[in-house]
């Protein structure tokens, strides 16, 4: 169910640092179609961008407009259902799939929501403009089921919200269903948000946990190195006074007497000479 419904050009919001979407969907395309001149219908190609775009990921499909009718695709975060058509209608449509990754938030936002996901895109155009010096065409996807995106490695959180991103510069916001799917009726941009507050608390709240998790270790590792230092102080003073043992052992010279064939070491003996208490005799 679709939230609320509003036009929110990011140009206007952001200024000079949003870049322009168009500007990259048109680059995105034109330099798919420098790299892949000969594409074959059906087979999906996956595009390496300029270094320049590093982390954005980029596929391109062209497809017979009764295959997707019949058939449906299937690739990276998009499920395209059977029974679909692209209007204005076209007998071929090269569909193109755009991961912005790290790029996210320099092309899209949304008003107090944070991105949990990247923004995922799938754009369908008319395939006999397929030639970069052509006009593009661009088509929407129309039919009786929704397009699935899935984002699978997003945890499920309270208050997360599908947003679409469509051409127009309309902004959609609707519920996230199970396996943290969104439902897209058409073409363009998808991502999952939630809450800005409730982004800024889990923050703080992992902040937290971290100084806790710290501040406990640090105490046990004090306590395991006051452990270590008595040990190692116990070992040093006992190894100390064997040593001392042992040197006064070596330094004590023992007399020697021949008891039969054997030679025995002998104390010496020491006596006190005998002396009377009172030497004077009446």
């Amino acid at each position: 169910m679709i939230l609320f419904c509003c036009s929110c050009l990011l140009q206007n919001v952001q200024g000079s640092k949003v870049y322009s979407r168009d500007s990259l969907n048109s680059f995105v395309y034109d330099y798919a179609f420098k790299k892949i001149s000969r594409s074959r219908t059906g087979k999906l190609y996956d595009i390496s961008l300029p270094l320049n775009y590093s982390g954005m990921e980029v596929s391109i499909l062209r497809m017979r407009t009764r295959s997707l009718w019949m058939k449906g695709a299937n690739f990276s975060f998009f499920d395209i259902p059977t029974r679909i058509l692209p209007w204005p209608f076209s007998r071929r449509v090269v569909l193109v799939y755009q991961n912005l990754g790290n790029w996210s938030t320099l092309y899209y936002n949304v008003s107090n929501y944070t991105f949990v996901a990247p923004v995922v895109g799938l754009l369908a155009y008319d395939s006999s403009t397929s030639s970069p010096h052509n006009e593009l065409i661009e088509l929407n996807l129309m039919g009786d089921n929704p397009i699935v995106v899935r984002f699978p490695n997003v945890s499920l959180s309270v208050g997360m919200k599908c947003v679409r991103f469509s051409t127009n510069g309309m902004v959609e916001l609707s519920n996230v269903t199970r396996n943290n799917s969104c439902m897209a009726r058409g073409h363009g941009h998808f991502s999952i948000v939630v809450p800005s507050r409730l982004s800024d608390e889990k923050t703080k709240e992992r902040v937290w946990k971290w100084w806790v998790i710290g501040f406990a270790g640090g105490i046990v590792g004090l306590i395991l190195l006051l452990v270590v230092m008595i040990v190692v102080y116990k070992l040093t003073k006992g190894e100390k006074i064997k040593k001392m043992e042992r040197q006064s052992e070596r330094n004590e010279v023992l007399d020697t007497i021949w008891i039969g064939r054997s030679r025995m070491p002998s104390a010496s003996g020491i006596r006190t000479q005998p002396e009377l208490e009172n030497s004077y005799v009446p």
